[in-house]
């Protein structure tokens, strides 16, 4: 497949948010239930650690990582972010994003990239397994999305 991982542009927010919502309306992809504006993301987002994929000249998913404190002793910490398009899954974009990260996160001098990940959403558990994360834990019970709590995994990659 030819598949393009570059930096995200702002030519590119509608289509990430657009992406973000068909993730969201899995219901198993993220405890958010509204699309946060793109004031909040960019001012989440690390510069330089998000990512959009394209195919054909088509944004398909996006990939994006968060500092996980503001503590300097954590500035290596960070936590990814990836969602693909529904029409494009299983297709190796997602796996084209992580790459991505991983390689971003390295060269950064980042010494651990981890994600939280619905214990039902098995795709997204194996692709980071398949990156070389491992499951630190599952944490149960952490949190309700319409009403329903649900259980996480917590995955990470430590740099060597």
């Amino acid at each position: 497949m030819d598949v393009t991982v570059r930096a995200l542009e702002w030519r590119d927010w509608p289509d990430v948010r657009r992406i973000y919502a068909e993730g969201m309306a899995t219901g198993i992809a993220t405890f958010e239930t509204e699309v946060p504006e793109q004031a909040v993301l960019d001012g989440k987002w690390l510069a330089g650690h998000r990512w959009v994929a394209e195919l054909h000249d088509r944004v398909v998913g996006w990939g994006a990582a968060t500092a996980v404190s503001a503590r300097e002793c954590y500035r290596g910490v960070v936590e990814t972010s990836i969602y693909v398009d529904g029409a494009h899954r299983g297709r190796g974009i997602g796996k084209a994003l992580l790459r991505g990260q991983i390689e971003a996160a390295d060269a950064a001098g980042i010494w651990t990239v981890q994600t939280s990940i619905f214990t039902g959403n098995g795709p997204s558990i194996a692709l980071h397994h398949a990156a070389g994360f491992r499951t630190v834990g599952i944490r149960e019970r952490i949190a309700q999305r319409d009403g329903v709590w649900h259980d996480t995994a917590l995955l990470e990659r430590r740099a060597s």
